[in-house]
């Protein structure tokens, strides 16, 4: 009988037979077997034949190689799936790869792992060889681990924040455009409803956010890690709006450039590839920050509140848009998969630190605002774009590549919707003398 015919605790029951033959030592599923608690959720299928777990599951993890297998016990958790996953060295069958969120889903809330006992381990170490233990090459999508780093500057160096950013953002602006839809925006949408289109949705998060800045024509707007300039041409076009943009990333600032000629925005709106330190120092208006605080470190969120203050005159806002943790007790860093796969040097404070870090700099807070579950939606939507464009996203930028997209995305969005993650906009005045400032005594804007 194979393990769904096990009680939790029972005696170990042999895993299904491999195909062909009489086994010389441990098969994947034994090993599966010795890592795994009560009954499994899905079928496993192994390189040698073996198989364990119902045959009737609608969701199959395929083992395809030995290095599949060396990846898993060489890492265990999300970066030896991640590496396996990302390798094309574990397939899943009953998902698309560029959206697996159901078998996400399913693995998360019904998969119980367990430590085997000592003799277990050794036992199984001896029969598949201790050569199963040398981790195999990552693959070339993986950046190094934190402690390497450090040789490309000190974490949110200048040099080292420029790397972290080009790793996730200098990936193909073509297999963007198909990813995010026309829009080119990389952060969460804000939605009317449900089945509001990506398109509806992104124009709405720009609507809203330039009514909480109260923007007018004639002001001059900042908007630091603009990416491909989405805020930056909405404010510029809808709102009469001077708007400078600023991003770390190249290719975002060639292609958010070329758009605003295109787009006839020339004078009125215009992108810098440029470190949000050395922006300009005027005195803007109003500034928009949509997505960059979780790439600049807990630490500096003095240091970067500062600098936003001392570039918006006194009287003028300030909108923060940032994903945080559900609370302040969380660890600020993120997990190996998104830190080495995704967003390197990536890192998340929980809300009151957020806003504690704001006050601090000196601005006053007035709004607040959680996005979480419009997060959660804007990410099935890339998903969806990812499976429908799924051939030439993988003709862009290859098979491993896409399916990281496909896996963080989906990962993410069950973040989201299960309030592991947070998406937060916070809304705050520069005072003048004596406490002054333009905001109104209620909202100005409509939510």
């Amino acid at each position: 009988m194979s393990l769904t015919d096990r009680e939790p605790g029972a005696a170990s029951a042999p895993a299904d037979p491999p195909a062909g033959g009489r086994r010389t030592g441990p098969t994947v599923a034994d090993v599966v077997r010795a890592v795994t608690d009560r009954d499994l959720p899905v079928r496993i299928v192994g390189y040698d034949g073996s198989a364990i777990g119902p045959a009737d599951a609608g969701i199959t993890l395929a083992i395809h190689t030995e290095r599949g297998l060396s990846y898993l016990l060489t890492a265990p958790g999300d970066l030896g799936m991640a590496r396996a996953y990302v390798s094309g060295d574990l397939g899943l069958d009953g998902v698309h790869p560029g959206d697996p969120y159901e078998a996400l889903r399913v693995l998360k809330d019904d998969l119980r792992l367990r430590a085997p006992s000592v003799a277990e381990g050794l036992a199984l170490v001896r029969g598949l060889g201790w050569e199963r233990l040398l981790p195999p090459p990552a693959p070339p999508q993986e950046a190094q681990p934190r402690w390497r780093r450090v040789l490309g500057g000190l974490r949110h160096s200048r040099s080292r924040d420029s790397s972290a950013i080009s790793h996730h953002y200098d990936v193909s602006n073509a297999f963007y455009e198909k990813v995010l839809g026309e829009s080119m925006t990389y952060t969460c949408a804000v939605f009317h409803s449900p089945t509001d289109t990506l398109e509806q949705a992104q124009a709405a998060k720009y609507d809203l956010v330039a009514n909480k800045l109260a923007l007018r024509p004639g002001m001059r707007l900042l908007d630091v890690g603009c990416g491909w300039g989405g805020m930056v041409r909405h404010a510029a076009r809808e709102y009469g709006v001077r708007a400078l943009g600023v991003t770390l990333s190249r290719a975002q600032a060639r292609w958010a450039q070329a758009a605003i000629e295109r787009e006839g925005l020339t004078g009125l709106a215009e992108v810098r590839h440029l470190d949000y330190r050395d922006a300009p120092r005027e005195q803007f208006d109003a500034i928009s920050s949509i997505g960059l605080t979780e790439h600049i470190g807990v630490r500096n969120y003095p240091t970067y509140f500062r600098a936003l203050r001392d570039r918006l005159r006194p009287g003028g806002r300030l909108l923060n848009h940032c994903i945080t943790r559900a609370d302040n007790r969380a660890p600020h860093r993120s997990g190996a998969f998104i830190d080495r796969y995704v967003f390197p040097d990536g890192e998340l404070a929980g809300p009151g630190r957020l806003i504690s870090e704001v006050h601090d700099a000196g601005f006053e807070v007035h709004h607040e605002e959680n996005l979480r579950r419009h997060y959660a939606l804007t990410l099935a939507g890339w998903g969806r774009n990812l499976v429908a464009n799924w051939d030439f996203c993988v003709g862009e930028v290859g098979p491993g590549t896409a399916r990281v997209w496909g896996l963080y995305m989906a990962g993410s969005r069950l973040g989201f919707e299960r309030n592991e993650i947070q998406l937060h906009q916070v809304v705050a005045t520069r005072n003048g003398p004596e406490g002054t400032n333009d905001y109104p005594l209620r909202p100005d804007w409509t939510p």
